[in-house]
């Protein structure tokens, strides 16, 4: 294959270091005949020189993915030079600087620039628009096939839209903090080479001539992409995946803990009944009345008032979000953001908890910058969980479904209807003991909670 291509590329799960992809690597490269062929370096992917924890979520996001190994291919067939029929060494050394110098003046006179549009892509059934987070190129800037452009916000995920062409940033028409809709264009940029319909035709003759010698034909890099892309369109669908790549690059700063609680329910049973009888259909869910215990809770506990930039300083509000997390179809998740959560009184809270929820549900976006999510499988008769907390918030609390377990009072044990509190926070911002205070206070707040008046709290 090293021959016939004269390019290689070893895929490990193994670390960098001492592994069997260098030995792999050394012996090839080691034999004259073959090192002579090569028209691009040898290309390791392999897993990174870090220690990986048990959870699977750090373990296959530090193991080689597709990605990584596409990118690896379109590195290695990136560099442009024709093949050269085995041959003696010194025929090829008399030939080898006159055919690279005709090959680059060949690329570069087909080089050509063409304004290409950057469009907002379609990332997900029901998602309509996005939050323009970050934008990463300036114009001016050199933008390499894949380079990452721009962030977007979306649902629970921040999405990085990359470059389809080669080329210089042109301009941007639009700005960090604006709203787009899928589709919309937000930018341009002038790619050099060729239109795609080019590079696709291209593509396809020099294959149909491959075919008819015999030989395997050298293919410019950008014809080799645009070709293969059909086919693997025919054969394969594009899922998207439950995490996006930019979450799963959080998730590895965070330094995760668990601890769970159970806290007696009868407490907020009376309470919804009494709201129901008292306010029919309008009567706050108990979901809400747990956000309001919980918030009762971090107005307590400082380290759960703040949140973790992405240079990892550590913020902490007394003006502060509570994020819910709404299922939505599909599997998809999102998150709806009560703003100022501990600035509104009780109606005020119950209203914009249920507006914001069901406004996620219709594709609303918000940023996230919640210090604490609350999360919550309860529909499905689930008791306790372990969630994953997702910078910039500390901590996400699960809360389990209603069920009864056995509780004894020191003299005597009788069943109580409890639900199970599970927290997980970062251990960078709060220590065991800090998240064991917390979550008590919250199970505190559940169980002696009654339905607050009206009067607004922390004017």
């Amino acid at each position: 294959s090293v021959r016939r291509t004269g390019r290689l590329i070893v895929v490990q799960e193994d670390t960098e270091n001492c592994s069997v992809g260098q030995m792999i690597i050394t012996h090839i490269t080691g034999q004259p005949d073959i090192w002579n062929e090569m028209v691009s370096p040898p290309i390791l992917v392999s897993k990174g020189n870090v220690m990986i924890g048990y959870n699977p979520i750090y373990e296959y996001a530090a193991l080689p993915d597709v990605e990584r190994i596409v990118a690896a291919v379109r590195r290695s067939i990136s560099t442009q030079g024709e093949r050269v029929a085995i041959a003696p060494v010194q025929k090829r050394a008399e030939t080898a600087v006159t055919k690279a110098e005709a090959a680059q003046t060949k690329v570069m006179s087909a080089k050509k620039q063409s304004s290409q549009k950057i469009t907002i892509p379609v990332m997900g059934e029901g998602i309509r628009n996005a939050k323009v987070v970050s934008l990463l190129k300036k114009p001016g800037d050199a933008v390499a096939l894949d380079d990452p452009l721009c962030e977007v916000e979306t649902d629970k995920a921040v999405y990085p839209i990359e470059s389809s062409f080669a080329g210089t940033m042109g301009e941007w028409k639009t700005e960090v903090g604006e709203t787009v809709e899928i589709g919309q264009e937000i930018g341009t940029i002038l790619a050099e080479g060729d239109s795609f319909a080019d590079q696709f035709e291209t593509a396809a003759e020099a294959s149909q001539k491959q075919k008819s010698n015999g030989e395997v034909a050298a293919v410019p890099a950008a014809d080799a992409r645009r070709a293969a892309a059909p086919v693997a369109a025919r054969e394969t669908a594009t899922i998207e995946p439950a995490l996006s790549p930019t979450i799963i690059r959080r998730l590895g700063r965070v330094v995760p803990a668990n601890l769970q609680i159970d806290a007696r329910w009868d407490t907020i049973r009376q309470a919804r009944e009494t709201a129901k009888k008292k306010e029919g259909k309008n009567a706050a869910s108990p979901s809400v009345m747990i956000a309001w215990a919980v918030v009762k809770a971090m107005e307590k506990h400082a380290p759960f008032r703040r949140v973790i930039l992405d240079d990892d300083r550590i913020v902490e509000n007394n003006e502060f979000d509570l994020g819910v997390a709404v299922a939505l179809d599909d599997d998809r998740l999102a998150t709806a953001v009560v703003t100022q959560a501990n600035k509104r009184d009780w109606p005020d809270f119950v209203q914009r908890y249920n507006q914001t929820v069901e406004e996620t549900r219709g594709g609303r976006v918000d940023a996230v910058n919640a210090p604490l999510v609350i999360s919550s499988l309860g529909a499905f008769g689930v008791r306790a969980a372990a969630p994953i907390v997702v910078p910039p918030s500390v901590g996400t609390l699960f809360v389990g479904s209603a069920h009864y377990e056995t509780i004894g009072d020191g003299k005597k044990s009788a069943p109580a209807e409890v639900i199970t509190l599970s927290l997980t926070f970062d251990h960078r911002v709060v220590n065991g003991a800090g998240a064991a205070s917390f979550v008590h206070e919250v199970k505190e707040q559940i169980e002696k909670f009654k339905t607050p008046a009206a009067a607004r709290v922390n004017t």
